[in-house]
């Protein structure tokens, strides 16, 4: 059977989850990532008071939605970032507290930890997000980079997420970071150094996210077959280039939706990215778990969109056969 597909509710968190879950559930989705951000999913009143996860499940349940993951991009950002205003945006206050960077760090830390209790109360196996990096900033080596400093970030990651993914372990839950320009890992080679540098431990994983590979010119086929073992779970998002021999890749510190940039997110089906391809790769590998829309198109009206992506994911996902195709042409006994 074809995969359950869901809406991440990161790019909705300004709707309460009871006008959004009315939504998903009558626009026919199977059921929500839940964000830790807005009302979604509040990972401290999970904590504080044992009723909170059940009665969010039974919000959505009352909409025929299921919960399969969830979303923690934002604090996890803070983990190993160099921390600097703009990161006081997307952390709860007492996350942020009183924005002296190694403290916003740690209490990043706790929170990420807390989210894999709140998880387990949820009945929930699944955690995506971020992971933040040390050493993102040093993507352009000019200064000429130190290379031992850029071992020291990879170093610096495993330290701060060791501890976390031992709770993680503990409660029995996965977390998949969304390998994505800004983060540890965010193409082949990274995310190579990354698993190895938390040395393959099994809570690890990826929330892969073909929309993050299509203006890198990589492969996303491709790096599902190498990386088949970490793919926990898979985000459905798109992104188009726009190069003409004006615009760069590097966005031009433009905003997402502006027309100089050389790419920009587009809705499912409207962009670069190579779905076929993917879902047989997905299929090869064995993944059975959620396609998770995460839908983000500055051009389109997002009710509009929410269903067409699904209407698209629909039609082009299938499963995989399960008979090899010439089988019914051998004659019996031979």
């Amino acid at each position: 059977m074809a995969r359950p597909v869901t809406l991440f509710t990161g790019q909705w968190a300004d709707l309460p989850l009871a006008e959004l879950a009315a939504k998903a559930g009558g626009w026919g989705f199977d059921g929500l990532e839940l964000a830790c951000w807005g009302d979604h999913f509040e990972v401290d009143k999970a904590t504080d008071d044992s009723g909170y996860a059940r009665s969010q499940k039974q919000l959505l349940e009352r909409h025929g939605l299921e919960v399969f993951a969830l979303g923690a991009h934002l604090v996890g950002q803070c983990v190993c970032d160099p921390i600097d205003e703009r990161h006081r945006a997307i952390v709860p206050p007492e996350v942020w507290s009183d924005g002296e960077p190694e403290g916003v760090r740690t209490r990043a830390a706790e929170r990420m930890k807390d989210t894999a209790r709140a998880a387990a109360q949820l009945g929930v196996e699944q955690v995506n997000g971020f992971t933040g990096s040390a050493v993102w900033h040093m993507l352009y080596s000019f200064p000429p980079n130190d290379f031992g400093e850029v071992e020291r970030g990879y170093a610096d990651f495993a330290e701060r997420w060791g501890p976390i993914m031992d709770v993680f372990a503990q409660e029995g839950i996965r977390f998949g970071l969304e390998v994505h320009p800004t983060e540890i890992a965010y193409d082949f080679v990274t995310t190579r150094k990354t698993l190895d540098a938390i040395d393959r431990r099994p809570e690890f994983g990826i929330n892969f996210d073909p929309s993050h590979f299509a203006h890198q010119f990589l492969d996303s086929a491709a790096f599902v077959e190498e990386f088949a073992d970490r793919i926990y779970h898979v985000h459905v998002k798109d992104s188009r280039k726009t190069l003409d021999g004006r615009k760069s890749i590097l966005g031009g510190h433009l905003d997402f939706g502006e027309a100089q940039r050389g790419w920009d997110f587009v809705s499912p089906g409207h962009g670069d990215v190579d779905f076929e391809s993917l879902f047989r790769a997905l299929n090869r590998i064995g993944y059975d778990g959620p396609l998770s829309i995460e839908w983000e198109d500055s051009g389109m009206d997002r009710d509009w969109g929410a269903r067409d992506a699904l209407a698209f994911v629909r039609r082009t996902d299938f499963a995989p056969s399960a008979i090899a195709f010439d089988a019914a042409m051998q004659r019996s006994g031979r």
